[in-house]
């Protein structure tokens, strides 16, 4: 999540080429990246829709989503940062915290997401860790832990260290693998180093412990009770699961920087992303234990496909999904059977046999579900579940619970400033129903650009 043009689709293709998922680099301006794949967004370089990415990264699933920039499309945010476990806020070093940085920023708040912060474009002429941490401190009200110094600045930023493992980590130019970003040399900080690097390290890395200490309890007593003479001698590790613990409980955000276009800085971001942002059963959503093993689902956003009809996402919370098997709208009051099961992978899907608990997938066949609703296996696991609720709340102030009333908060949808109706020329021409289009923020939209839109999505 960012404001426009701070690079979070840059960072998203740079993720998916070290992952092993893209075989190429992929650019905006080029109009051949991954999630970019609407012909409007290839045209004009901008994010429009929201588009889903499912890779692997060292043992770790990541299931990521590319959102929109722009205020005009602020609901793409809105819905993927509602069924998301962690964030990754990208800012453009040279200009700190903009206007749509506080937008997406207050969405985060509001859903109680975790984040962790990326300062891109490190290689700007006008990059400045400083102001940047500056405008995250007095224009979002957040703690900012800075985790990496940048090495170099502007044209010359090669690389960053670690304040957490004192490690040097550089990329080297050269050949284009090198280019590539893939080769990079990370070294333990030593007496060899440049004297002013090693004192600016030694000073933001006390700052970070102090920090740290200041808090998390756990990390404090174990500062005073085994390292009270040397402060920087905290394992690594230790220092780690400190971070991630007032990363989880949203006390601060960690703060990494690179240079996605550069190929500089993604790889510790990804690191990051799995150290510190919580998996899927660190996330704790009081409704979904009383399903246990059953299935609980949000389905999110409806995509219609010409072959395949409505495309609906959701996002697991409990249980399992399976293809050609039967479920239960709690919000709509009926049983829907799902067709197919697939993986998301921008506009391109992998049928899957099942899909557990943390991933977001696909299905096609639920044609009465729209977004916001609550999907189970069965009409029987809903009131299983609702007697697990009334049984843990008795003596409480609602003991009795429904079955209709166990259903995921929605996705709350902005008020539209734009509505219009769309009725084919000829009665030849008519799909069987009147199209209605509602717009939540425009600046410059026209009936030509909502035309060339429906004719390349049906």
């Amino acid at each position: 999540m960012a404001h426009i043009d701070a690079g979070k689709t840059t960072t998203t293709e740079r993720m998916l080429y070290y992952s092993g998922y893209t075989r190429a680099l992929g650019d905006v301006d080029d109009g051949d990246t991954v999630t970019d794949f609407m012909a409007q967004e290839r045209e004009r370089g901008i994010t429009i829709q929201s588009a889903a990415v499912t890779f692997d990264w060292k043992q770790h699933r990541i299931n990521l989503i590319d959102t929109p920039g722009h205020v005009d499309f602020t609901l793409e945010v809105e819905r993927a940062l509602r069924v998301l476990d962690g964030a990754v806020a990208v800012f453009d070093a040279s200009a700190g915290v903009e206007a749509q940085t506080l937008t997406v920023w207050r969405q985060a708040d509001k859903h109680q997401v975790p984040r962790v912060c990326f300062l891109n474009k490190m290689d700007k002429p006008g990059a400045s860790l400083e102001y940047s941490i500056e405008s995250i401190k007095e224009k979002l009200k957040a703690n900012p832990i800075l985790l990496q110094i940048p090495i170099g600045s502007g044209k010359n930023f090669t690389g960053v260290v670690d304040l957490v493992t004192k490690e040097r980590i550089m990329w080297h130019p050269g050949s284009s693998w090198h280019d590539s970003g893939h080769d990079f040399n990370t070294k333990a900080l030593g007496s060899s180093d440049d004297p002013e690097l090693l004192h600016h390290a030694s000073e933001a890395r006390g700052a970070l412990i102090e920090q740290v200490a200041d808090l998390d309890d756990e990390f404090a007593g174990l500062l005073l009770e085994e390292f009270s003479e040397d402060f920087d001698a905290i394992p690594p590790g230790r220092l780690q699961e400190a971070v991630r613990r007032i990363t989880l409980a949203q006390k601060a955000v960690p703060i990494l920087c690179g240079s996605a276009l550069r190929n500089k800085g993604v790889q510790p971001l990804l690191d990051a992303i799995t150290a510190y942002l919580p998996a899927p059963n660190e996330r704790h959503h009081d409704l979904v234990r009383w399903y246990k093993d059953d299935l609980c689902a949000l389905a999110f956003k409806v995509l219609h496909d010409k072959q395949r009809g409505p495309l609906v996402f959701v996002r697991i919370y409990s249980g399992s999904m399976k293809p050609q098997s039967s479920v239960y709208n709690l919000n709509r009051n009926g049983t829907e059977r799902m067709s197919r099961l697939l993986l998301p992978f921008a506009d391109q899907h992998v049928e899957l046999q099942s899909l557990t608990a943390g991933n977001i997938a696909v299905t096609v066949g639920l044609k009465q579900t729209v977004t916001g609703d609550t999907i189970v296996s069965s009409k029987a696991s809903a009131v299983a579940a609702a007697r697990r609720a009334q049984e843990e709340s008795e003596g409480k102030m609602n003991p009795g619970r429904e079955a209709s009333e166990l259903v995921l908060a929605g996705v709350e949808v902005p008020e539209p400033v734009f509505f219009c109706t769309i009725e084919p020329p000829s009665m030849a021409k008519q799909a069987g129903e009147v199209l209605e289009i509602t717009v939540n923020k425009s600046e410059d939209i026209s009936l030509r650009s909502f035309s060339s839109c429906l004719k390349s999505t049906d």
